[in-house]
């Protein structure tokens, strides 16, 4: 595949090619070993494309995952608990894990168990392959990524979407890469509050 468009918030980028370029080029490499068209098909049963032969979303996430993990790129969740008491949430939130959960039942409070979990993350990089449903995109940089940041576990956040191009040649009806970034500038310069990269792809 290659790489049509990168889109810079808070100067992720910049961030990325100054203190990390290493990373940088292995992302690159993870993108662009992977040959689309190579990849599973999918024959649409959809109304308006019956018979089309589309692009398989599971196929392509799988294909770039495993580039990423050939390079030493892992899987991260974080644990934290939550509560139905919203001030109880703010005076946990900043913990470790057990002592939110402590502070909850102290409250005399229900603790629910809950976590974050990224694609992969390296030296304090997290990045998201999503050519999955739109609806995680947004969950992606508004919820996700920030956790990740405001918990001091990552210093930049990567999301990796189709373009149109190739999303209109999918089977599923994943984000593209022209979508959210129309959708994460119009939030303003500085939401979300975390560095990221968008990256837009394609065959």
């Amino acid at each position: 595949m290659r790489i049509v468009q990168i889109y810079s918030h808070l100067n992720g980028y910049e961030y990325l090619c100054y203190r990390k370029p290493h990373l940088w080029g292995e992302i690159e490499s993870a993108i662009t070993d992977v040959d689309a068209n190579t990849l599973e098909k999918k024959i649409s049963k959809e109304q308006r494309m019956v018979g089309r032969e589309l692009f398989s979303p599971p196929a392509m996430n799988a294909a770039v995952g495993d580039a990423f993990r050939a390079r030493g790129w892992a899987e991260t969740r974080t644990g934290y608990w939550v509560t139905s008491d919203a001030q109880l949430i703010r005076k946990t939130m900043a913990l470790p894990p057990a002592e939110q959960k402590l502070l909850i039942e102290e409250s005399g409070a229900v603790p629910i168990a809950s976590y974050n979990q990224t694609d992969f993350v390296k030296e304090r990089i997290a990045v998201e392959v999503q050519f999955g449903k739109y609806a995680f995109v947004a969950y992606d940089l508004f919820v996700k990524h920030m956790a990740f940041f405001v918990g001091d576990l990552i210093d930049l956040g990567i999301e990796i979407l189709p373009m149109k191009e190739l999303q209109s040649r999918m089977s599923s009806g994943p984000g593209y890469y022209e979508g959210e970034l129309y959708n994460l500038i119009r939030q303003g310069r500085g939401v979300p509050a975390v560095p990221l990269i968008l990256i837009g792809v394609a065959p």
